[in-house]
C-alpha cells in the first residue's frame, strides 16, 4: 500500500466519522421532537412570543444540570437545579414574572408568601415530593402562555402577572422533587 492511498483512507475515515456524527445529531433532534412534540428536541426548541407585561418584570431562569457528576446526597432528581431572578426586590403592586426554562426538563414557577421567620428552601416536603402550595398568589406553568399549565417546556417561557403587597415571597418550582433539588429563590416586595 503506498502513502497516498493510506492518506486517502485516513481522510475518508475522518469524513465518515463526521458525517455519521452529524446524522446522529439530526436523528436525536428529530426523534426528541416526535416523542415530545412540544419542541423539546435540541434542534426544535420552542420560541415564545411574549406580550407586553404590566408593572415591573422579574425575569426568572429555571435550570437543571442532570447527571452523575452533579448528584447531591438525597437528591432524587439526580442533579442540581436552580431558580434565579434578575432582581430580588420590587415595589408593591402589579408585578409580572417572565419565566424561561433553560433546562432540559419541564419546570414551573409558583409564588408563595414567605413568613419573616422562615428561611427560603426550608418548607416541609410531602410524600409526593412537593411542598404545600396553600396561599399561592400565582403560577407560571404554561408553555408560551400566561398562568397555569402542565409545565414550561425546555427552551420555552411562560408568564404571570400578580398584585403583590409588601412582604417576602418565595418563588419555587413545585414539580415533584424540584424544590428539594434547589429550585427556589426569595423576592422582597417593598
Amino acid at each position: 500500500m503506498n502513502s497516498l492511498s493510506r492518506r486517502g483512507q485516513i481522510i475518508l475515515g475522518i469524513a465518515s466519522v463526521i458525517l455519521l456524527t452529524a446524522l446522529s445529531l439530526v436523528a436525536v433532534g428529530v426523534l426528541s421532537s416526535v416523542v415530545n412534540p412540544g419542541g423539546t428536541g435540541f434542534l426544535s426548541r420552542t420560541r415564545c412570543v411574549t406580550p407586553n407585561l404590566p408593572g415591573p418584570v422579574v425575569s426568572v431562569s429555571l435550570t437543571n444540570m442532570c447527571g452523575p457528576m452533579m448528584r447531591r446526597p438525597n437528591d432524587m432528581m439526580g442533579g442540581a437545579m436552580r431558580m434565579t431572578a434578575d432582581r430580588n426586590t420590587v415595589a408593591h403592586g402589579p408585578v409580572s414574572f417572565l419565566v424561561t426554562n433553560a433546562g432540559t426538563i419541564s419546570h414551573e414557577l409558583v409564588i408563595l408568601p414567605l413568613p419573616e421567620s422562615q428561611i427560603p428552601g426550608t418548607r416541609p416536603i410531602g410524600a409526593d415530593a412537593k411542598i404545600d402550595e396553600a396561599g399561592s398568589l400565582g403560577e407560571a406553568s404554561n408553555t408560551c402562555a400566561e398562568g397555569t399549565g402542565q409545565g414550561i417546556l425546555p427552551g420555552a417561557s411562560g408568564w404571570v402577572t400578580v398584585t403583590l403587597p409588601p412582604g417576602r415571597y418565595e418563588l419555587v418550582c413545585n414539580l415533584p422533587g424540584h424544590y428539594a433539588a434547589g429550585m427556589y429563590t426569595q423576592l422582597t416586595v417593598t
